[in-house]
C-alpha cells in the first residue's frame, strides 16, 4: 500500500508539473537549441528529485562517460532513461519512436530539443531519414543516443537488436558505448514503483569499423550486463 501511494502521488505531481513544462516548449525553441536544452533540463531535474523523494529511488552510476563524440546504445526497460540519459550524455541527438516524435507539443519539444522518430518496422525510408539526421548532428560533433532494443523491455528480456542500430553505426562510423542499466526492477510498466537504487554502467567503447554480427553481439553482451542480477531480483 505504501509503494502504491508513492506510486501515485509521484505520477500526479509529475504529471501536473509536465503540463506547463511541456506546452511552454515552443516558447524555448524560438531562442534556439541552447534555450531548449536547459528547459528541457527543468523538466528532467524535476523527474530526478521526484524519483528520489517521493519514490524513495537513488541512482548509482559505474563507469564513466567518455570525452568526445559516441554513439550510445543504451539499455531500455523504463522511462527514466529516456529523461536521464539525456542529461548525461549532455545534449545527444536521440533515435526514438516515430509515435513519440509526432505526439502533439510533446513530439515539438523532442524534435526542437534533437530527437528524431523512426518507425519501430525499419523501413528503407525510415532508415535514410535516420541516417541524414544523424550525420548532420556527427558533423556538429553531437553524442548520438539509441534505443537498440526499440521498444522497452522488462527485467530479464534481452530481444536482439533492431536492425537499425547496425545501419547508424556503419553510416556514422562513430565509436559506441554500450550502458547497461536496470531501472525496469524499480520503476515497472505495470505496478507500483519499488524503492532501491537504479544503476547505470557506462562499459568501455567499442571501435567503429567492426563487422555487423560482431557489433551487435557485442553490444547486445554489453548492455544486459544487469540482467542476470534483475532474474534473481525479479524471481
Amino acid at each position: 500500500m505504501i509503494a502504491w501511494a508513492r506510486t501515485l502521488l509521484f505520477r500526479t505531481i509529475f504529471y501536473t508539473l509536465s503540463v506547463p513544462i511541456v506546452l511552454s516548449a515552443p516558447l524555448s525553441a524560438a531562442f534556439g537549441r541552447a534555450a531548449m536544452h536547459a528547459h528541457a533540463h527543468v523538466w528532467i531535474g524535476t523527474h530526478r528529485f521526484l524519483v528520489r523523494w517521493i519514490l524513495g529511488i537513488r541512482i548509482r552510476v559505474e563507469g564513466e562517460r567518455p570525452p568526445g563524440t559516441y554513439l550510445f546504445a543504451v539499455k531500455h526497460q523504463a522511462m527514466f532513461e529516456t529523461l536521464e540519459m539525456a542529461q548525461r550524455i549532455h545534449g545527444p541527438l536521440i533515435v526514438m519512436k516515430r509515435e513519440l516524435a509526432e505526439m502533439p507539443f510533446w513530439g515539438f519539444a523532442a524534435r526542437a530539443y534533437g530527437a528524431i522518430g523512426v518507425d519501430r518496422d525499419a523501413s528503407s525510408k525510415a532508415l535514410r531519414s535516420m541516417l541524414k539526421e544523424a550525420a548532420a548532428a556527427r558533423k556538429e560533433n553531437r553524442p548520438v543516443l539509441i534505443f537498440p532494443e526499440g521498444t522497452r523491455v522488462a527485467p530479464g528480456e534481452a530481444p536482439p537488436l533492431r536492425s537499425g542500430f547496425a545501419g547508424l553505426y556503419k553510416a556514422l562510423g562513430m565509436p559506441v558505448v554500450p550502458v547497461a542499466l536496470d531501472s525496469g526492477l524499480y520503476m515497472r510498466r505495470r505496478g507500483a514503483a519499488r524503492s532501491g537504487t537504479i544503476t547505470i554502467r557506462f562499459l568501455e567503447p567499442i571501435p567503429p569499423g567492426l563487422p555487423r554480427e560482431e557489433i551487435e553481439a557485442r553490444v547486445h553482451a554489453a548492455i544486459n550486463q544487469l540482467e542476470p542480477a534483475a532474474r534473481s531480483i525479479e524471481g
